[in-house]
């Protein structure tokens, strides 16, 4: 047997020195090779080495790759960039990226599903307000918007002026505030390190954002802070009428939410000031959705007050779960009670239970914990929509300008007094949610169309305190039982009603006072937002206002007065006429 040629001696001894070389380098310094820890080479390495994530998503971990796309294995930039993501949270690429196998798959299909993704409710709703739809239970999408380019008279004003606040908007696609909402995955989970100040232009240094599960409340309100208005309400901020008062200094007030938004500041949620996040409360099935494509918000909703603050033995042998009979990750026992671990900053938050004797009393069963303890709600009163076709205005949808200019005012902005309605079997907060005020214009300039759609709807404001409505503000108050504001008098024994408003005169006619939901007589004066929405019937009322007869004597709810109170209660006092007025 022939011996090997020195040089091929010599040539394989290279070989095998260079394989341990670059094996070493391999074990010991990966980024010598660009090599992530997951064991696959990324030579986007080569020029990304600052980016900086949280561990699961740390480029040196995942590579750039996995979320953004691309091509891993080129060195020009141009050929590296070909294909590239930039938000790899966009539900149109989701598939790609967040929702491959072995990472966040499974939630893929109920994200876009759920009410943030679809705004099934919000559309189904209005077209059936403006009468576009036999029924608010369509199965309408803004996915399907996209698509088809569907359109209607409803739902251009959708398009125009309500499309910037779901999870199929693209991150960045329009300016200033209006931008930073959307993103699909990263709506929720995409923010910046503490202590960024973003760059004075876009020369500056660019800081890779962090994907986190501790979603901060900025997060939401981004969204959450427009129609109901809970977002900014569960912080103590409440949109004010635009005179930007108070002044300052012979200033306007620097109070100012995105749009030029005057807002004041208010008692926050109680909830808020102990350092309580949106998502200590709201469970991720709740958010994110569990797959179900739901109607409306009450149907995906899972949390509840008695979940954390049970009034009955019942209720706390049920304590951390949902409605839905869903255990709440974040309820713990600690010895003999239980706490809730905070999910922002890992405090643990003792829970206390309802008030034995106020919040079980009997005589208000029906009530919901949130018509108790919601100190104050948005109210904005008449809301005067006009399009004028004569005008162009940006679909959100498409991007596009498009015929028809809309533009929105209100007749008057409140907060005090949350009104009060019955909502199946339950006595709710109810606020305008809308009333619209319609007038189109057409191409010539002339009033083409009127119509009005006056709506009650239910709400829960964010706005709860620890200390409840004290009496009087329900049993004496006009506005609270949904009758508007004015005065109640008992004369002949018989309710009456003197209204301070008389609501406003439109094109079609006078509408009924805007902030009466119902008459004395117990007939619906707005329609409510659902089916089985309504104001107080007459017997309601007759019974809520005879227990605040008794108020002037009888103060507290354990007077014995009201033990067996009943129809045959009768005062001794003899009352027979008296006004009331809060």
């Amino acid at each position: 047997m022939k011996s090997m040629p020195p040089r091929l001696v010599v040539f394989f001894l290279l070989l095998i020195v260079l394989f341990l070389i670059i094996r070493e380098n391999m074990i010991t310094r990966p980024d010598r090779l660009y090599q992530t820890t997951s064991g696959h080479v990324e030579m986007c390495l080569s020029c990304h080495k600052s980016e900086k994530l949280d561990p699961a998503h740390d480029a040196r971990t995942l590579g750039c790759s996995p979320c953004h796309l691309g091509d891993t294995m080129a060195i020009d930039k141009e050929k590296a960039h070909k294909g590239i993501v930039k938000n790899p949270g966009d539900l149109r690429v989701v598939e790609k990226t967040c929702g491959i196998e072995g990472c966040h798959a499974p939630d893929i299909k109920k994200i876009k599903n759920s009410l943030m993704a679809t705004n099934r409710g919000i559309l189904s709703t209005l077209l059936y307000y403006w009468g576009e739809a036999e029924n608010q239970n369509g199965n309408f999408s803004v996915e399907e918007l996209l698509v088809s380019g569907r359109t209607s008279l409803a739902l251009d004003y959708f398009r125009k002026l309500c499309a910037t606040c779901h999870l199929w908007k693209p991150k960045g696609d329009l300016p200033g505030f209006f931008g930073t909402k959307g993103g699909g995955c990263t709506a929720c989970h995409s923010l910046m390190p503490p202590g960024y100040e973003p760059p004075a232009n876009d020369t500056g240094k660019k800081i890779h954002p962090l994907i986190s599960k501790k979603i901060p409340v900025e997060n939401c309100v981004r969204c959450h802070n427009r129609s109901g208005r809970i977002g900014i309400s569960y912080t103590g901020v409440y949109e004010s009428e635009n005179y930007g008062t108070p002044y300052k200094n012979g200033q306007m007030s620097k109070l100012t939410l995105p749009g030029n938004r005057y807002y004041l500041e208010l008692p926050p949620d109680i909830h808020y000031k102990q350092g309580m996040g949106c998502i200590d409360c709201h469970t991720r099935d709740e958010v994110m959705g569990d797959g179900t494509g739901y109607a409306h918000y009450e149907e995906q909703l899972e949390i509840k007050c008695e979940s954390c603050h049970p009034a009955s033995p019942i209720q706390a042998a049920k304590i951390g779960l949902t409605r839905k009979n869903n255990k709440m990750t974040n309820i713990e026992k600690d010895e003999n009670s239980f706490v809730l671990v905070n999910r922002l900053n890992g405090k643990k938050q003792p829970l206390k239970p309802a008030r034995p004797g106020i919040c079980n009393f009997s005589g208000h069963k029906r009530l919901t914990c949130e018509s108790c303890h919601s100190a104050w709600v948005p109210q904005c009163y008449g809301c005067h929509v006009k399009r004028d076709m004569r005008e162009t205005h940006l679909d959100k949808l498409s991007m596009k300008e498009t015929a028809g200019w809309w533009q929105e005012g209100r007749s008057y902005l409140r907060y005090e007094e949350p009104m009060l309605a019955v909502w199946g079997n339950e006595i709710v907060v109810v606020t305008p949610g809308c009333q619209d005020i319609v007038t189109l214009v057409d191409e010539e300039g002339r009033a083409d169309r009127r119509f009005n759609r006056l709506t009650m709807a239910a709400i829960n404001p964010h706005t709860t305190q620890a200390k409840g409505r004290a009496c009087p503000e329900c049993h004496i108050n006009s506005k609270t039982l949904g009758l508007g504001q004015g005065t109640v008098s008992y004369e002949n024994s018989k309710w009456l009603f003197t209204p301070a408003s008389q609501g406003v005169t439109t094109e079609i006619g006078p509408t009924p006072p805007l902030d009466a939901f119902g008459s004395i007589d117990g007939h619906a004066l707005q329609h409510g937002s659902r089916p089985d929405l309504r104001p107080f019937n007459r017997e309601e009322l007759g019974r809520i206002l005879r227990v605040g007869l008794c108020l002037e004597c009888h103060k507290e709810y354990n007077d014995p007065a009201y033990k067996n109170y009943g129809p045959e209660t009768r005062c001794r006092k003899g009352i027979r006429d008296k006004k009331m007025s809060p």
